[in-house]
């Protein structure tokens, strides 16, 4: 889990990097009005708004393009390589989006994270390893 220290006048805190994935039926999404559409981009404001105001940190994140438009690279048994059209997995939820959030609470993030849930998809939250410190170790 990759962590690092942040000191500030108030306390000191441990901050882990955590992956937010945001999946959910693309065609879903395509089926939107532009006023729903931009519904769903108000809340990512204020996902991002209730995120700094309760201390955490967006470092990195990206709407990503349908998955028609994927690339999969894959290796046989044998050494050779394989490139496709299209995801890995055939399935109706995709990834559609993520952010990388440098966070102390998890409880807390995943209580904001609420504010993106759509019925159609899920928000998967995982810690990011940092190999860095096992090699320093």
């Amino acid at each position: 889990m990759r962590s690092f220290t942040i000191t500030t006048r108030r306390k000191r805190r441990i901050m882990t990097t955590y992956i937010v994935l945001l999946t959910g039926n693309e065609s879903a999404w395509a089926e939107m009005s532009e006023h729903q559409q931009a519904e769903v981009f108000e809340r990512h404001e204020k996902f991002a708004a209730l995120l700094e105001a309760r201390g955490h940190q967006i470092t990195g994140g990206q709407e990503l393009t349908p998955s028609a438009e994927t690339k999969t690279l894959t290796k046989s048994d044998d050494g050779k390589f394989s490139i496709t059209d299209g995801p890995y997995a055939e399935s109706v939820e995709q990834l559609g989006a993520f952010y990388t959030v440098e966070s102390d609470d998890i409880d807390d993030l995943l209580e904001i994270c609420q504010v993106l849930a759509e019925p159609d998809g899920a928000i998967e939250v995982r810690a990011a390893v940092d190999h860095g410190e096992e090699a320093a170790g």
